[in-house]
Formats: C-alpha cells, sequence, structure tokens
C-alpha cells in the first residue's frame, strides 16, 4: 500500500491550490482524480484577478505542473471509497489500489450530472436516484438499473447486487480501469453497452426504462451515475457533517476544517459562490493546514 502525509481528491483549482501548498510544506503529497474532469475544464476564464483573459483548461494544467514542481504526486484514477482505520485513513482507487494518508483534503466539486430524459425529473424520489449507498436499501428484492459507464455507475452496479433482485447496466461505453471491468465481467450484473436511455417510464413509481434499440427493461429503480463517485457519498461515508438546510455541501470552519479531525475540504464542496477565485483560496488555507496537521501528528509519534 502506498503511503503518503496528505492525500488530495479532486484536480480542479481547489485541490491543484491545496497541493501546492502541502508540497511546498514538504510532506509527501498525492493528488488523485482525473484533470479534464473538472468543471473548470472548459470554463472560460474572465474575473480572476491578475488573470483578465485565459481558459480553465490552461490554469489546470499550469497548476497541476506547479504542483509537480513542489514535489506533489499524482494519481490519475477515480476514488471509489473512503475509509477511516485508527489514526490513517484509506483511499480505495478504482483500479483497486489503496492509498494511506494522514490527512485528507477533499475538493471533488458537487456537479451531478443528469440524464435529460423524459420521465427523469417527474420520478426523483419516486425510483429515480443520484446515490446508491443513500437509496439501495429502498430497492431490495426488486429489479434495477444504473446508468453509466465510469467509476460510480459499475462500483454502484456491484453494491447493488447485495440488495436488488437483478441489476442492469447501461452505458455507451465503458470507462474504468481494467480491475474494475473484471470485477463486472465476473459479476451477475447485465450490461447493456453501446445503449442509451430515452425515457423512464412510470406514473406514480418508475415501472422500467426504455433504451434506443427499443429494448424495454422492467425495472423499479434507476441510478443515475454518470462521472466518478459522488463526493458527498464520499465525504459521509466518512461522518462529515453536511450542512443542515440543504444536506448538499460540506460543513468547514475558517480553516477548511470539518468536524472529522484530518480531513479538510475546499471548493464547490463547500458550498457557493461557485467562483475559481474562492476555490483558491480555499484551497490555500486547506493545503497548508492540512500539512501542518500532519507535521503536528509526527513530532507526536516521533521516538
Amino acid at each position: 500500500m502506498e503511503k503518503a502525509d496528505v492525500v488530495i481528491i479532486g484536480t480542479g483549482p481547489a485541490g491543484l491550490q491545496a497541493a501546492i501548498h502541502a508540497a511546498r510544506k514538504r510532506v509527501r503529497t498525492v493528488v488523485v482524480g482525473k484533470t479534464a474532469k473538472s468543471s473548470a475544464w472548459r470554463a472560460h476564464v474572465e474575473n480572476f484577478c491578475c488573470m483578465p483573459h485565459t481558459t480553465g483548461q490552461e490554469m489546470l494544467i499550469q497548476g497541476r505542473r506547479q504542483a509537480e514542481q513542489f514535489g506533489a504526486l499524482f494519481v490519475d484514477e477515480d476514488v471509489v471509497g473512503l475509509e477511516k482505520q485508527d489514526d490513517v485513513f484509506l483511499v480505495h482507487l478504482e483500479s483497486g489500489r489503496d492509498l494511506e494518508a494522514r490527512a485528507l483534503v477533499l475538493a471533488m466539486g458537487i456537479s451531478r450530472k443528469k440524464l435529460g430524459v423524459p420521465g427523469e425529473k417527474e420520478l426523483l424520489g419516486k425510483g429515480v436516484s443520484y446515490c446508491v449507498e443513500c437509496d439501495a436499501n429502498f430497492f431490495r428484492g426488486v429489479p434495477v438499473a444504473v446508468v453509466g459507464c465510469e467509476s460510480a455507475a459499475v462500483s454502484g452496479a456491484l453494491i447493488l447486487l447485495f440488495t436488488a433482485s437483478e441489476v442492469h447496466l447501461v452505458c455507451e461505453r465503458l470507462q474504468v480501469a481494467n480491475t474494475l471491468a473484471e470485477k463486472l465481467r465476473e459479476s451477475a450484473v447485465q450490461v447493456h453497452e453501446g445503449l442509451t436511455v430515452i425515457r423512464i417510464e412510470g406514473t406514480d413509481a418508475v415501472k422500467g426504462l426504455v433504451l434506443d434499440d427499443g429494448t424495454h427493461l422492467p425495472v423499479e429503480g434507476v441510478f443515475i451515475e454518470l462521472g466518478a463517485k459522488g463526493a458527498l457519498e464520499l465525504a459521509t461515508a466518512l461522518g462529515v457533517d453536511l450542512d443542515p438546510e440543504s444536506f448538499q455541501y460540506i460543513l468547514t470552519n475558517k480553516k477548511q476544517e470539518t468536524n472529522v479531525p484530518g480531513v479538510y475540504a475546499a471548493g464547490d464542496i463547500c458550498g457557493p459562490p461557485w467562483q475559481i477565485a474562492k476555490a483558491v483560496g480555499e484551497g490555500c488555507v486547506a493545503g497548508l493546514e492540512a500539512a501542518d496537521y500532519v507535521r503536528r501528528h509526527l513530532s507526536k509519534t516521533a521516538p
């Protein structure tokens, strides 16, 4: 198992700034995520101080280079799970590898992609869900479908095998690490690759899915997982508190600390405004504080 002092999850502006500052503190810093999936990747930036005209892509490329120059290491994988064991954190990657960290910075953003098909909005909460780990138990003993091609969809489908009577996975093209793809092939999940959903059927509850080749899947639950493992699902697995009004953001103090010692958060995952400047500022604080937390921990355990 690879060990790190600080693991930063997310490669957007918040995660990269956290990486720059943590690495400059000379603690072993590892950043996990796929840079091109950041919501900033396709942005045109005109309101960031001192950089009136640039692109999000250019900012992220330069930010990664800066972090690497200070010693940060990058792992271009999705995170599929987080776990606390004693005084360390385990970061489970889609390849099956694990990272061990003394401190975490959560900077994954909160974007939630939607299918945009008839029935999705109308049946939300009536069989349509965006969180397998949150809602799997509501579909015990009934057929369900997961829609998506990446790690969240595949890992979600595998989890649902423990509760649902049958599990379908609908995806245009599978995009996961070989280890996760092999687990899927060896499982009882029924994979419908090369197809897309055109309609979710039902009036008061989900009754089925219609695919673009005319196939009808008689399912009672539809889990829409169109990206990496959702930020809030990962955070709540550690016991991190969310804001009590909307339950959509992570609560932090001015040091970007969560209620869980050693866990920090920065960027969109902490709530609005959705601005790169805010993300960078919070990332700076989170990276410095996480590095200091590790240094204090190491000083206590030194012989």
